[in-house]
């Protein structure tokens, strides 16, 4: 009973109404009524989370019709979708008029309707150079190309040290944190950076428990390589490998060449969407490396033997998780990342901290917002610390 309480006291969560009708379908028209003049006979798509954010999907290229553009998404239930319109890859996608990342487009939808979409423009028509760089002084590359053996590859590798680290003996907790061009600067960053750096150095200057940031940048097969289930839109998955080399490889690197506490309990992971599913199947294969972890906008829906693996080894979780999802993202997301919270909390002694954004969307704007909320969080000492978070 003690166990449940304490559970309880940690299990918040922001408050989300929804409004769906269970049964009904409906069918919405996006219709293209403006576009650059550039690549107009380039094949455009609507990407988002009835595609599984899929850029490319054939199923919802943009066609020709009476003048227009437009492509249908049938028989979908009352909710609220994410888009974006792309010339089939992440990399094309489209931009404001000056080049900037542009948020995910919304549909709330309630009835058959025609959404009208203007395109400003489209980020590959724009230098990378124009970007400007962010990382604090604390960042630093640990290597360029550091190898993978178990994946035969390499990857670049960054680490933040806390402010003073080189002229102190201090060892310090370390995180791990996947998508790694993402994290600190805005220059490598597709679709804006988390501004863990900025985070941390203002948090430790008030006190808080500072710790290293290990960075591992992702790459041309992340789909893959982060998920550890075949997926029939992605392929055979690697993860297993990829975690395999997180636990071998990296961590005995960073332990040995870095002033670390190298406890489970001082070792936390994290990640977002398909980065949030690794972490969070690191933890379950590997509960005596990881002790903590910050599990964002998970995609459990690619990885159909999660919810059986919670099952089955979440007993053996003790350490503290942080679970985030926008309630924008999607009803049958949020509906899967609790059923895995609740998983958890019956079996394992862990502690857990659920936040439902009920403005959230599935973007690196979502997870910066509430990155620095669970890293105080993360960071605070026995079961009866809880941190207010900001929303």
């Amino acid at each position: 009973m003690k166990k449940n309480y304490k559970r309880l006291f940690l299990f918040l969560s922001v408050a989300v109404c929804t409004v769906s009708t269970v049964f009904a379908q409906y069918n919405i028209t996006l219709r293209i009524v403006a576009q650059p003049a550039a690549h107009v006979e380039d094949s455009i798509f609507a990407a988002g989370n009835f595609t599984n954010w899929q850029p490319g999907k054939k199923e919802f290229n943009f066609i020709r019709d009476s003048g227009h553009l437009s492509v249908q998404i049938k028989n979908i239930p009352a909710a609220v979708f994410e888009f974006k319109c792309t010339r089939g890859n992440w990399e094309k996608t489209e931009s404001t008029a000056t080049g900037a990342d542009r948020g995910n487009r919304l549909i709330m939808v309630s009835a058959d309707t025609t959404i009208d979409i203007t395109i400003a423009a489209w980020k590959d028509d724009f230098a990378a150079a124009v970007k400007p760089h962010t990382a604090s002084k604390n960042v630093h590359l640990a290597d360029t190309a550091f190898v993978l053996p178990q994946l035969n590859t390499t990857r670049r590798i960054w680490i933040y040290l806390p402010a003073g680290y080189d002229k102190s003996k201090k060892r310090f907790p370390v995180m791990y944190l996947q998508d790694g061009q993402n994290i600190f600067d805005e220059f490598t960053a597709g679709f804006g950076e988390w501004g863990v750096d900025e985070s941390l150095d203002s948090l430790i200057k008030k006190g808080v428990p500072p710790c290293i940031v290990i960075g591992i940048d992702n790459g041309p097969e992340r789909m893959q390589e982060y998920n550890p289930y075949e997926f029939k839109d992605f392929g055979k998955g690697m993860g297993d490998a990829y975690v395999e080399f997180l636990v071998h490889t990296l961590k005995p690197f960073i332990d040995k060449h870095y002033r670390t506490l190298s406890s489970k309990n001082n070792t936390i992971i994290g990640g977002s969407s398909m980065g949030g599913l690794i972490s969070f199947y690191a933890m379950l294969k590997y509960p005596g490396v990881f002790g903590n972890g910050g599990i964002f906008s998970p995609a459990f829906w690619t990885a159909k033997g999660i919810k059986n693996l919670s099952d089955s080894t979440s007993n053996m979780l003790t350490g503290k998780l942080f679970f985030y999802m926008g309630a924008l993202e999607g009803e049958a997301y949020l509906n899967d990342m609790n059923e895995i919270v609740e998983t958890v909390a019956k079996k394992s002694d862990a502690m857990i901290y659920t936040v439902v954004d009920p403005r959230g969307q599935h973007n690196e704007q979502a997870w910066r917002k509430w990155f620095t909320g669970f890293y105080k969080w993360i960071m605070a000492d026995g079961f009866n610390s809880v941190i207010e978070l900001e929303n």
